[in-house]
């Protein structure tokens, strides 16, 4: 907790908003989208959809694949918990949902379904799109895909097993948006960001969660940001967004969301 108290008080003395960014496509991206302040309808749905986990009685055994957690001291958990203090907060549900629109994406990749609040935001964006999403918890996959069946998302492909296996099943699929919240290691981080290359297009977006969840995440991030095929990057704090696009010269943003 002190290091992310410590690298947000950094983070608050080198971001800008919108008005300090002086290329066209970061400053669209934070105007039209970043700082949109529309009262989309379907804002109600993921009001509703995070309503009904939250007030779930149902506790669930999870088998975690990745760095833990710093809130809960077991691996049984009742659902309304891992709303309340794991999610999505709501703000970056309907962000995620904005995200969708703006890039007009069709093919979404998300890696860590958990309960699906992300899930649903990405998938009510744009019906006729398709959201892959992976998660290892059998148990929490179950949670999700029966969320997902009561308000007919259908444009959901829910795959339970590894990332690891994921990708050794779909090689050849490519992405327009990936959000990855399923492992908070280094390594892992490096390791699936390297793979992905191999699915994106000029177009692409990669969203990281939790670039500051520790200083070992921190350096996947700047090893992310600055690998060779990243031309603009933009750190949010929570989020770090990184794009491919071969016509805009490389160049990194901290933004205040």
């Amino acid at each position: 907790m002190y290091y992310q108290l410590k690298s947000y008080f950094k983070f608050w003395l080198r971001s800008s908003n919108q008005h300090g960014v002086h290329s066209p496509f970061v400053y669209d991206l934070a105007t039209k989208c970043f700082y949109d302040s529309t009262k989309y309808p379907e804002y109600l749905f993921l009001k509703d959809f995070r309503k009904k986990l939250f007030q779930s009685n149902e506790s669930i055994e999870i088998t975690d694949f990745g760095e833990g957690s710093r809130v809960f001291k077991s691996n049984l958990r009742k659902v309304s918990e891992i709303v309340k203090n794991a999610g999505i907060t709501s703000k970056r549900q309907r962000l995620l949902f904005r995200l969708v629109r703006y890039f007009s994406a069709e093919t979404i990749l998300e890696l860590g379904t958990s309960v699906g609040l992300a899930t649903a935001a990405l998938a009510k964006a744009t019906p006729s799109s398709v959201v892959t999403t992976v998660e290892g918890c059998p148990t929490t996959s179950t949670v999700a895909q029966n969320t997902f069946d009561a308000f007919s998302l259908n444009n959901i492909q829910l795959q339970t097993k590894t990332f690891e296996r994921f990708f050794a099943e779909n090689a050849s699929e490519v992405y327009h948006l990936v959000y990855i919240d399923g492992n908070h290691n280094k390594e892992k981080t490096l390791q699936y960001f390297k793979i992905l290359l191999k699915h994106k297009t000029n177009d692409t977006v990669f969203i990281f969660d939790d670039i500051y969840w520790s200083p070992a995440m921190t350096e996947a991030w700047e090893e992310i940001r600055n690998h060779s095929e990243v031309t603009v990057s933009i750190d949010t704090f929570h989020w770090g967004f990184v794009f491919f696009r071969k016509e805009q010269q490389k160049e990194h943003f901290t933004i205040r969301l």
